[in-house]
C-alpha cells in the first residue's frame, strides 16, 4: 500500500495527480489525514475526504509514503511526531519516501536526506539540512524522491511509477493520459 499523508493546507494537485496516476498503474493508494478530521482542506480551500486517520493507520503494509506540499500543509507534516517516527522507520527498512514542494523540508527536517540529492520549491533549500540540493524537476536518490512544486506533479507521479512498477507501467499511464500529445 501507498500512503499518501494529508494536512491542512495541502497543494491540491500534489495530492490528487499521485493518486490518479498511480490508481492507473494498478498501485493500491490509501490517503491518511494526520489529523482527527477525515475532511482536510487544501491551501486552495478544496476539500478533499482521507480514507483513514494516521492513529487508526496500521502501516506494516507500506510500500511507499508520500508527502504532498503546500503551505502551511508541510509546515503540519513536519510538526506530527507519528509521521516523524513512521519516516524514520521508513528510511532504516528502505521502504520509498517521496516529496514534493514545500515537503522535502520535513524530510530535511528530521534529518532524513543526509547526503542526497534532492530539490524543493524555491526558498526551502536552507530546510535540506545535509542534502546536496539541486534546480531539478524531480530528483531521485535511490528510495527517496523529491520534487520542486505544482508544476512537477505528473513527473513525480511518474517517477514513483517506475519506481515501484517499472518503466513499461510509467509509459502506459502516460500514453493512456494522452502525455505525448501535450
Amino acid at each position: 500500500m501507498v500512503y499518501i499523508f494529508l494536512a491542512e493546507g495541502f497543494e491540491a494537485i500534489e495530492v490528487i495527480t499521485p493518486l490518479d496516476m498511480l490508481i492507473r498503474a494498478g498501485i493500491e493508494v490509501s490517503t491518511i489525514a494526520i489529523g482527527y478530521e477525515y475532511l482536510v482542506k487544501s491551501s486552495q480551500g478544496i476539500p478533499v475526504q482521507a480514507d483513514d486517520l494516521f492513529e487508526n493507520t496500521d502501516f506494516s503494509d507500506a510500500e511507499m509514503l508520500i508527502l504532498p506540499g503546500g503551505m502551511p500543509g508541510a509546515s503540519n507534516l513536519g510538526k506530527h511526531k507519528g509521521l516523524e517516527a513512521l519516516l524514520r522507520e521508513a528510511m532504516e527498512k528502505k521502504i520509498p519516501v517521496a516529496a514534493i514542494c514545500a515537503a522535502p523540508a520535513v524530510l530535511g527536517k528530521h534529518g532524513l536526506l543526509q547526503g542526497r540529492r534532492a530539490t524543493c520549491y524555491p526558498g526551502f533549500e536552507d530546510m535540506l539540512k545535509g542534502a546536496v540540493c539541486t534546480e531539478s524537476f524531480v530528483e531521485k536518490d535511490g528510495n527517496v524522491i523529491t520534487a520542486c512544486g505544482p508544476a512537477a506533479a505528473v513527473e513525480f507521479a511518474k517517477t514513483i511509477i517506475r519506481l515501484l512498477r517499472g518503466d513499461e507501467a510509467a509509459a502506459s499511464v502516460c500514453e493512456d493520459m494522452m502525455f505525448g500529445r501535450a
